[in-house]
């Protein structure tokens, strides 16, 4: 395959994909503001499953695991609710939620979808299941069929509503993932991590199949605040508020010590944010992949999709922006230092270079973000 074909889709090209029917929606037509620059939103349908447990569907299709009887002599499902108009999902529990999206991908075509931005700091488990497959996420070439979503609400009950993007879709064609080498290349050129207004030379950055990044504890803010814990029995989110709820509801701010240290308590979660400054060049997409459990037994960024343009704008303007970390940790209780490395952006290349980049100008919320929390909770 020609390498000019091969890369992740644009925005162009998710359009021509909708007009050919390879993605469609029986229940409602697809929306512009689906679409953004290297993917698009996925919508809740009307109806939400609650299970008694996750489940991946192996060799079936999932409505039919959904009420095969399992080893308890019962299916899955311990009840339907209508989400038409607004439902509550429970925190602490999995519910399967089929999307509106369905899709008939060419053969040389594969997707990935990710929770958004928003779903990842609201501490929203949330993962997509395909019919006969044995992974979450992950779409095989030429998959035909229906889109289902795994929710679990871990630090706050919330609210949803049909027509709700929880989700994105990204699709790809061919070998798009970028070398080492090239990402040094392209890092020499474009200038992907900035440290303040200057950015890190190239014996500064660390890469291995992807580029490290690591966390900021300096509390450099007004009230020496680091990071967010979300407190425990807050009340409901309701997902389609905006500016709503007031942060010392739902939040403690954590504080910045002498040391530059920070003890993460298990199953507590976090927002922090990162210490460099990240950019991401117009023909370019990143994903932050989940920490390597090798480096301690911690999760880092539910929320993985980073469009082109972020941090960076139309033409290089932006000197970079920072990356929140949703952070959990497990088993232990895990201590942190200020700069110490912990994430990874994986980069991919475009087939093409989208007709319209990450920024305001398309009503995208976290281009000069610092520790930012969901778009429901009033600004800081």
């Amino acid at each position: 395959m020609p390498e000019k074909n091969q890369g992740v889709l644009s925005c162009q090209s998710i359009k021509k994909a909708i007009a050919k029917g390879h993605i469609f929606s029986k229940a409602a037509a697809i929306e512009e503001g689906q679409i953004q620059p290297a993917s698009m939103d996925l919508r809740l349908g009307k109806k939400a499953y609650r299970l008694i447990s996750s489940f991946l569907p192996e060799d079936s299709d999932v409505m039919e695991r959904l009420h095969t009887p399992d080893v308890y002599g019962s299916d899955l499902v311990m009840y339907e609710t209508d989400i038409s108009k607004g439902g509550i999902l429970e925190r602490g529990h999995v519910y399967l939620i089929p999307l509106m999206e369905e899709l008939k991908l060419p053969s040389d075509v594969r997707g990935r979808a990710n929770p958004k931005s928003t779903t990842g700091r609201l501490d929203v488990f949330a993962r997509v299941l395909t019919n006969r497959s044995p992974r979450f996420e992950d779409i095989a070439c030429g998959y035909e069929g229906q889109l289902f979503l795994e929710v679990m609400p871990r630090s706050f009950t919330i609210k949803v509503k049909e027509g709700l993007s929880l989700v994105q879709l990204r699709l790809a064609r061919g070998e798009c993932s970028l070398t080492d080498s090239k990402l040094k290349s392209l890092h020499k050129g474009s200038r992907l991590l900035y440290n303040g207004d200057d950015h890190l030379t190239a014996d500064e950055i660390k890469v291995s199949k992807g580029l490290f990044m690591s966390v900021d504890l300096s509390g450099d803010n007004p009230g020496g605040i680091v990071g967010y814990k979300s407190k425990k029995n807050s009340h409901v989110v309701d997902l389609t508020m905006k500016n709503h709820y007031g942060v010392s509801d739902f939040w403690e701010p954590v504080h910045k010590n002498s040391r530059g240290t920070l003890i993460l308590e298990p199953e507590e979660f976090y927002i922090l944010s990162s210490k460099e400054k990240i950019r991401i060049p117009p023909r370019y997409a990143a994903e932050m992949v989940a920490y390597e459990a090798g480096s301690g037994e911690l999760r880092t960024h539910y929320a993985g999709f980073f469009d082109p343009g972020f941090g960076f704008g139309a033409n290089g303007e932006v000197k970079g922006t920072k990356a929140v970390l949703e952070v959990r940790a497990h088993d232990v209780p895990f201590m942190i230092g200020h700069g110490q490395t912990f994430c990874k952006l994986f980069f991919e290349r475009m087939a093409e270079v989208p007709d319209k980049i990450y920024g305001p100008r398309i009503g995208s919320s976290y281009q000069y973000q610092g520790i930012t929390l969901s778009k429901q909770f009033k600004s800081l």
